[in-house]
Order: C-alpha cells, then structure tokens, then sequence
C-alpha cells in the first residue's frame, strides 16, 4: 500500500491520501481522544504523540499536530493508516462509510432569507468545499444572519493561519458577487 501526503496551507495539518475512498460522503472531524472513540483509525491516530485532530473526507485523512516536528510524527502516522487499511477494520466502529457529522439542525437564519440561504449553501458546496477539501479540509455553512454569513471551518482550515485571507478576501469576495445581501463572512 502507497499512502501519499501533501502540504496544507496549514503548517500544523498535513493530508494523507491512502489511494482508496475513505468516506463515500461527507467528511468527519476528530478533535479529541474522546470523539475518536468512533473509529478505530482515528483511535490509532490519537495513539500518536503529537495528534490534535483527525479529519476525514472523502479520499484523505488530515491530520493536525501540535508543535511537534512533521519528521518525526509522519511515520508513525503513515505506520498507522497503513496498520488500519490492513487491518480489514471498518473505518466506523459502527460500519459507517458516509459522513456528514454536522447537522443542519445547528443551521441559524431567519425563514424569510430561505431563499438567499439556498443560494450561500449551493455557492459554498459547488465552490467553495471542492477547493478547501484540496488543501485538507472542510468548510460548512452555519447561518446567515443581518447579512453576515456564519461558517465552520474544519480539518486544514481550522487554526490555519491563512483562514482570515480566505474567508475574507476569497469566500467573502465571492458570495458578494453573487449574493447582494452578503455583507461580510465570519468563522463560528
């Protein structure tokens, strides 16, 4: 099994392409211990020193360090997504394949912005998730409220120090061309 990596705009999360779907759908973050408990990879992932986070999507896992040194952790983390791939154990401890742990019950706006709501949703999931899940991670849409749009950044895009740049000069730029009432876009 060949397991490639590439940088993220995120120095602290590198991305781990194992050359097989991880999840048919969805993505799923792991930001502790505990939340691993789920997996069986991100359990074995977390037994790592070192690992802060895991992230699935759909042919990648990102995974982000603490200050530790990328040289040092990188084998152990490819030792265990290959330990895991061959292990013939579900990816969810549940048999799960499909993610998608964030639920839209969460989602805030007014019910008269539906309509415009739609319309942020459809530009963030054509364009703006497919260019994020290139540099590792996920952004997904929260609420929309007094023309501010609310969004959740995950994987990569949490904590990286180029988020600010590309919320406000990428995301921000783009749902205002399209979307008038788009005043400004924040990170929840």
């Amino acid at each position: 099994m060949f397991i490639q990596t590439e940088h993220t705009p995120n120095p602290a999360t590198l991305k781990f392409l194992p050359g097989r779907p991880v999840l048919d759908s969805g993505t799923m973050e792991f930001s502790d211990r505990a939340a691993a408990a789920r997996s069986p990879l991100a359990e074995r992932l977390f037994e790592v020193p070192g690992v802060t986070s895991v992230f699935y999507g759909a042919d990648f896992v990102s995974v982000t360090k603490d200050d530790g040194d990328w040289q040092q952790l990188k084998p152990a983390i490819l030792g265990a997504i290959m330990e895991h791939y061959m292990s013939g154990e579900p990816l969810m401890a549940d048999g799960r394949v499909d993610g998608d742990d964030t639920p839209e019950s969460d989602e805030f706006f007014d019910k008269a912005d539906a309509e415009t709501v739609e319309i942020i949703k459809d530009l963030i999931e054509s364009r703006v998730r497919p260019a994020v899940a290139n540099d590792g991670g996920d952004i997904v849409f929260r609420g929309f409220k007094d023309g501010i749009v609310y969004l959740h950044m995950r994987g990569a895009c949490s904590g990286c120090p180029s988020s600010t740049a590309t919320l406000r000069h990428g995301i921000q730029n783009l749902l205002k061309h399209f979307v008038p009432e788009v005043q400004e876009v924040r990170p929840i």
